[in-house]
């Protein structure tokens, strides 16, 4: 008896539940649902394309290896937009009673000063591994103010894209609901009116001003410490009306809820309420990986080398892409010779693509293979010993073999060193076999580069 794609989904997505965060799984999983099964792949309907994008790159890979441990076969996972939900309500997905209707948008009432930037936007920000959980919390925010995560408090240093996450909520909620009252301002500025209202005896028009908001966006909410009691005593009964008439509020601060020294501990508590999610910095690895690339591949003198950041970084804002190892070969390559391992060449230097070569012959697969995101025993096995080839013969950085078997991260390849490894312990027939493939590779006339980075496997 075959099942329907409601019930292959619901078995897939029962595992998930136990493997993924309960955040993560409300916030991605839950809204969507089975489509149909067409082949060996199921598809799977998300409520908007950002959704089906996200769950495409971070769980369709895993789901996808689910299917043979509660299904019994293997069967491709893949996330497209539900052309149904895109007709419906933006919000039912979430399955909570519909909002009362917003009133009309008031110039006072609505998007407030400091305006909104048009370049503070979804589309504009770059995701990558320092921030993909403060960019996931905000688009979930987005689709349902008030529903999920409330409030929203983002944290980290400057210029790490706080006060751009904050104000794409913003732009998404007036985009799907034009009418909806948006108020943005400065923790600054929220105590200089405040002042302001208790001096002109304006207090009504100020607290009807911010507790009748829809969505309440504040900066740089860390300012509040070592304020007035004043200052914080509005702040807090600001703060409980919007959450009990169950309004969305965003904050943001240079440190998380707990180090804000004076704050009270009433408004540490319920800043802590929903999702605390923080920005960090760039990883180092990567970035050193894209700065080296520049540095071995443009030579003349220092004004290119400059030139050649500053066309990186504009490639990527205007791609709309993170800066990544492979971006820059993009937005480079008119100047970089042939990057190794990436692309054939005609001299009988050792490469990346070489040993992939060799490593799927062996095995009777094919290179394709090797870089597709795949994970079947057939698979897997010679793409982890191309990796490790790839790391002792070579000595490749774990970014850039990361990169050349499909977009792996560095913690995926040391996985896969490791295993190898290990399996080379165990099991002296592979080891003789994987020897034998390393002899043959190393007759090549090269010369292997030197290592450039401490992180290793031993």
């Amino acid at each position: 008896m075959s099942l329907s794609p409601a019930e292959v989904w619901k078995r897939l997505l029962d595992r998930a539940r136990q493997e993924l965060p309960d955040q993560t799984f409300q916030a991605w999983l839950e809204p969507t649902e089975a489509l149909s099964i067409e082949g060996s792949t199921i598809f799977v309907g998300a409520p908007d394309q950002f959704t089906a994008d996200w769950n495409d790159s971070k769980h369709a890979e895993l789901l996808s290896s689910y299917a043979p441990i509660v299904l019994g076969h293997p069967l491709n996972v893949a996330f497209r937009v539900h052309e149904e939900r895109k007709k419906r309500s933006q919000m039912d997905f979430f399955v909570a009673p519909p909002a009362a209707p917003p009133k009309p948008l008031h110039p006072q009432n609505g998007t407030s000063s400091p305006p909104l930037s048009e370049r503070y936007t979804f589309d504009l920000f770059v995701i990558g591994k320092s921030n993909e959980l403060a960019a996931a919390a905000a688009h979930a925010v987005s689709q349902a103010p008030g529903r999920v995560y409330n409030p929203l408090f983002i944290y980290g240093d400057t210029g790490l894209g706080k006060t751009h996450l904050m104000q794409a909520v913003a732009h998404e909620t007036l985009q799907r609901n034009p009418a909806s009252r948006v108020t943005y301002v400065g923790t600054e500025q929220f105590m200089n009116e405040l002042i302001s209202s208790i001096m002109d005896r304006t207090g009504s028009d100020f607290r009807r001003r911010y507790r009748e908001t829809d969505l309440l966006l504040i900066d740089d909410v860390h300012f509040l410490k070592g304020r007035k009691e004043t200052t914080q005593e509005e702040f807090f009964h600001t703060f409980n009306a919007l959450y009990e008439a169950g309004r969305q509020i965003v904050l943001t601060s240079d440190r998380p809820p707990s180090e804000i020294a004076g704050l009270e501990a009433r408004l540490v508590s319920r800043f802590q309420w929903g999702m605390v999610a923080d920005i960090g910095l760039p990883d180092f690895e990567h970035r050193v990986a894209i700065l080296k690339l520049i540095a071995e591949h443009v030579r003349s003198n220092v004004r290119e080398l400059e030139g050649s950041i500053i066309k990186l970084l504009a490639y990527a804002s205007l791609k709309h892409k993170d800066i990544t190892v492979d971006v820059a070969r993009e937005a480079l390559r008119d100047k970089l010779r042939a990057i190794e391992g990436l692309e054939p060449d005609n001299s009988t230097t050792l490469t990346i693509l070489t040993i992939q070569q060799a490593v799927a012959k062996e095995w009777g697969v094919t290179v394709d293979g090797l870089r597709s995101k795949t994970r079947t025993k057939n698979l897997t096995t010679p793409r982890q010993i191309a990796m490790y080839l790839t790391r002792e013969i070579l000595a490749t950085q774990l970014v850039e073999i990361g990169n050349a078997f499909g977009g792996r991260d560095h913690s995926t390849v040391i996985h896969s060193l490791e295993k190898v490894q290990e399996s080379m312990n165990t099991d002296p027939q592979l080891k003789l076999r994987i020897n034998r493939i390393r002899g043959m590779l190393e007759t090549f006339n090269f010369r292997p580069p030197p290592r450039v980075e401490s992180i290793g496997v031993s």
